[in-house]
């Protein structure tokens, strides 16, 4: 695999590593081991069913951390207590500031379409926040605030790789705007699932992510966030079967935890 090649490494959940154009990234960290209980907000928790395949101690350095939002299932107190707090963490204003109360002073919260930039050399490593929805209707409301994110590497002022991250997000009219402003992307990483709490859907699932993909239209498709926890009701079988009905299973390229694919579309 060449060095340059952008490749994700699935760690669990929503929890991958990232390496594009000699950056690394760490998106959303939920290192709980498999028993352990993840705090969902208003009192519910969720334990875990799998084991990560890192620990904390096993990461690579990293460049950055991107965080969707604030739940123990994408931000455990493994992560608060085991990274480095000068780390930056792109994540949205809410929860920039409870990661600042807790010693986090480089998390940056993005407004939706702000970015944030890493640089070395002649390369930059765009990051910038894109609509998301947890929840639906007003019950959203009660839920942390989430972002996508748009992944950008540039080099020599060219563009070269273009990554979409959609965080927790349900299929929603907001997610229109994204192809319209980034109307060419070569992999998008979705959080599935199906997760239901008293009934309600707050993640994608099977036919709701093929919804998004048919929206977004990248080049490349790989499925995270799908069977880690009791709450993840639609399996990953269920999406596989829903691109297979529609035509985009070739698109689509499925990870194991501690496997490591490249970005690049299937040839």
């Amino acid at each position: 695999m060449a060095s340059d090649q952008p490749e994700v490494t699935f760690i669990g959940t929503a929890t991958t590593l990232l390496r594009i154009g000699g950056f690394t990234l760490l998106t959303d960290p939920n290192f709980l081991h498999r028993g352990q209980r993840a705090y969902l907000g208003r009192g519910l928790w969720s334990k875990r069913s799998t084991e990560p395949a890192l620990t904390i101690p096993e990461l690579p350095t990293l460049d950055a951390v991107v965080l969707s939002h604030l739940h123990g299932d994408h931000f455990d107190r493994v992560a608060r207590r085991g990274l480095d707090p000068s780390l930056p963490i792109v994540t949205t204003p809410q929860a920039e500031q409870k990661l600042r109360r807790w010693g986090f002073g480089a998390a940056q919260g993005l407004p939706t379409w702000d970015s944030y930039e890493l640089h070395h050399g002649d390369a930059t490593l765009r990051l910038t926040s894109l609509p998301g929805q947890h929840g639906p209707g007003v019950l959203d409301r009660l839920l942390p605030d989430v972002m996508g994110t748009m992944i950008d590497l540039v080099r020599g002022g060219s563009p070269e790789f273009r990554l979409y991250v959609t965080g927790d997000t349900l299929s929603r009219p907001q997610l229109a705007r994204i192809p319209q402003r980034y109307p060419d992307i070569d992999a998008m990483l979705i959080h599935l699932g199906g997760t239901r709490i008293a009934g309600i859907l707050l993640t994608m699932d099977a036919q709701q992510g093929a919804d998004v993909v048919e929206l977004i239209r990248p080049k490349l498709t790989v499925p995270i966030h799908y069977d880690d926890y009791p709450v993840f009701r639609s399996p990953l079988r269920n999406f596989i079967a829903e691109a297979r009905r529609r035509g985009f299973i070739r698109q689509v390229r499925t990870i194991l935890r501690g496997e490591t694919a490249p970005l690049t579309p299937p040839a």
